[in-house]
């Protein structure tokens, strides 16, 4: 693992964690979005951490956050990084070998976790927390942040899952939803518990 030549973050407090697309979307209230999710972040002084690049909604809510005065740690495997989609501005920016170690890395930083609008890879960050909370591995708070009713029908096959006999009401309850990003980041940090003891999920575990 390497990283970029910068001062440590600082982890005297909660630090979120963003799941979101690396480009724009069609419409522009998802980067407006994520622009007040890393305000919401700084001006509740929290910190972000995050995958890490530099483009699409990733690089928005990073350079809110970053404007608002609050830490930003990226993580981003090597393959992505010599692309030189990295944010070579954030405030720690941690290279790791794979997608595996990535996601290990962020939720370990993570006092929490929030889903903006994005495609396949935000879809899978978001139900490998879920999963990992529905087993028992931690007992973090995870919120979705419904833009525009984007994510409406991931809700409703959330239900039919439940409706089937595929999951527990209680799996669907752990979510936070909102279309508020100030409320939402506020009420994630109300249930924000920092990592303590032994580190609940590694990369061998992912």
């Amino acid at each position: 693992m390497s990283k970029q030549e910068a001062e440590p973050a600082s982890f005297d407090r909660p630090y979120l964690c963003v799941f979101c697309g690396s480009s724009m979307g069609t419409r522009p209230a998802y980067a407006d979005a994520a622009q007040r999710v890393g305000a919401a972040i700084a001006s509740n002084r929290m910190g972000l951490v995050y995958g890490g690049g530099r483009v699409g909604l990733m690089g928005v809510v990073a350079d809110a956050t970053l404007a608002g005065g609050g830490p930003v740690v990226g993580v981003i495997p090597d393959p992505l990084a010599t692309k030189e989609v990295a944010h070579r501005g954030v405030t720690e920016l941690i290279v790791v070998p794979g997608m595996h170690e990535r996601k290990a890395k962020m939720a370990e930083r993570a006092a929490g976790f929030l889903t903006l609008p994005g495609g396949v890879g935000t879809l899978e960050e978001f139900f490998e927390i879920i999963t990992w909370a529905v087993l028992g591995l931690h007992r973090k708070p995870i919120g979705i942040l419904n833009v525009d009713g984007y994510f409406d029908p991931l809700l409703a096959l959330l239900d039919n899952s439940i409706a089937q006999g595929f999951a527990r009401p209680a799996h669907r309850d752990q979510l936070v939803v909102s279309d508020d990003p100030e409320r939402l980041v506020a009420k994630l940090l109300d249930h924000a518990m920092p990592p303590q003891g032994r580190q609940w999920i590694n990369s061998d575990e992912t």
